[in-house]
């Protein structure tokens, strides 16, 4: 879509600037209509840059909402996996502790 609009603003200078060479009418009324045509133009590319500003600034607040989403999804199977790994470890720990409890005994 941005591109459309740089083609329309470079068309519009390129036929201003053809109506200069062609020009049929005096200078001051040729001035005036470039005049005009300038305006238009500014016009349009500060509606088109504001258009574009809205845009990435939605895109901008989109993507901060997705993130914060997979933060938090991320956030809760990090604590799921983390309580999975300490549950082994207690595991683990109260086998070693029932060997060494062998071990002593035997001693």
């Amino acid at each position: 879509m941005i591109q459309y609009k740089g083609a329309l603003v470079l068309g519009a200078l390129l036929g201003a600037a053809a109506g200069v060479l062609l020009a049929p009418d005096k200078g001051s009324v040729t001035r005036d209509h470039l005049k005009k045509e300038g305006k238009d133009i500014k016009e349009q590319f500060v509606s088109d840059f504001i258009e574009l500003k809205e845009d990435v600034s939605k895109a901008a607040t989109s993507g901060k909402e997705k993130f914060k989403e997979d933060l938090k999804d991320f956030a809760y199977k990090t604590s799921y996996k983390t309580e999975q790994a300490i549950t082994f470890l207690e595991k683990q720990l109260a086998i070693l502790k029932e060997k060494n409890k062998t071990l002593q005994q035997t001693s």
